[in-house]
């Protein structure tokens, strides 16, 4: 008896909230411990979950196209033995040879777990009826720092940094790996030449948009995520820098930037009580919106820190849910996981990437002239995403 979606979406909240927690959110807490024990600068230490991504970013088209044609069960499987075993390696290891061949494995299992691979399999297995779900599964992930960072600094205290990566990596075998094995139903129409289901009159049937509408459609999504990815990653490891030349101290800045986090969380209660009525192309328009005007009032000097940020904060969080539903809506559940891979794939190297780019800009012409360039960035891209409507409008 296949398992109800509310399972299987529990299940998949539950590891991804695991995922998320023991990759991408590690080296908030570890990073520094690590660096202290080691030895190593803690460029090198951070330098290595953007190898990670860059590793992530690559795979991704692959992903796509192997949950199109198997389903997204054996890719979960297999990206919980990656994160498990990348997590074991980091553990381990004493050179940073080692440390960062363990972080390529863990990007790997990134690519393979994270948001991107659950959407596309969530889109596998409901189709169009797939927009609950993955709205419901952003919300669990909105957790995953709240639950994982207490956890990591328990952990630290404790066991040391590599008694938290053997923690997490164990986790990964003993819950992740079953849940995905056990609770995810699998995909039955799954072609053996391993291929899509379906054919050309199906695609034809599923698809919202065709021909050229449709190529400039994907080329405009994949602008609009890539520059949401680059505005995210740099915020996220800058936000207390840029608090900071706003003149506030340490503590300030960290208790103003935990507002984020609620935001995020509040605007995807909203998003899921609401959504349904009408099309996700408004969600992505909302998202930008907001994350557009809450780095533009930072960036201007807005005396009022909590509201920019609260901002940023729900537009960060809904973005999410777009990026999951809103390429399910315009371009039909047909081949959506191969399209997911696609899309993927720019905006994880950006997420590499962009923390680095940050902090030369940073260096050369400190934290307010970064900041201005990146409200420039969304304003360029609410300008990018005001495009797409005007093409994914009928008729």
């Amino acid at each position: 008896m296949k398992p109800s979606p509310r399972v299987v979406i529990s299940a998949l909240g539950v590891t991804q909230i695991l995922a998320w927690g023991s990759s991408y959110y590690l080296p908030a807490v570890l990073a520094k411990p690590m660096a202290a024990d080691t030895g190593w600068s803690l460029a090198w230490v951070v330098g290595g979950l953007s190898a990670g991504l860059l590793a992530a970013g690559l795979v991704a088209p692959w992903v796509g196209r192997t949950i199109d044609a198997k389903g997204g069960r054996p890719v979960l499987i297999g990206s919980s033995v990656l994160l498990g075993s990348g997590l074991a390696l980091l553990a381990l290891a004493h050179s940073l040879p080692v440390y960062f061949m363990a972080w390529l494995l863990i990007g790997v299992g990134m690519g393979s777990g994270l948001y991107d691979a659950a959407f596309a399999t969530v889109g596998r297995l409901y189709g169009k009826q797939a927009r609950g779900a993955i709205t419901t599964l952003t919300l669990w992930g909105g957790f995953a720092s709240t639950v994982c960072w207490p956890m990591s600094a328990w952990l630290v205290e404790h066991f040391g940094w590599r008694g938290a990566c053997t923690v997490y990596a164990a986790l990964q075998v003993l819950v992740s790996l079953p849940l995905h094995a056990f609770v995810l139903p699998g995909i039955q129409a799954a072609r053996p030449d391993g291929k899509p289901s379906g054919n050309a009159s199906e695609a034809a049937s599923t698809a919202i948009l065709t021909g050229a509408r449709r190529t400039r459609a994907f080329l405009l999504l994949a602008a609009v995520l890539t520059l949401g990815s680059v505005t995210a990653s740099m915020i996220g490891v800058h936000l207390l820098t840029f608090l900071q030349a706003h003149g506030l101290e340490l503590a300030g800045a960290v208790a103003l930037g935990a507002l984020v986090g609620p935001s995020q969380v509040g605007a995807r209660i909203v998003e899921m009580a609401f959504g349904r009525h009408y099309h996700p192309i408004w969600t992505m328009v909302a998202s930008v919106a907001l994350v557009a005007t809450g780095v533009t009032l930072l960036a201007a000097g807005f005396p009022i820190l909590a509201l920019a940020l609260a901002l940023y904060g729900a537009g960060n969080g809904i973005g999410s849910i777009a990026k999951g539903t809103l390429p399910l809506a315009l371009f039909g559940p047909f081949g959506y996981a191969s399209l997911m891979g696609r899309l993927a794939m720019p905006s994880l190297l950006a997420q590499a990437l962009s923390p680095s780019i940050g902090a030369v800009l940073i260096e050369w012409n400190g934290a307010d002239a970064a900041l201005l360039a990146l409200a420039g960035l969304a304003c360029l891209n609410l300008g990018l995403v005001g495009l797409l409507w005007v093409t994914a409008r009928k008729g």
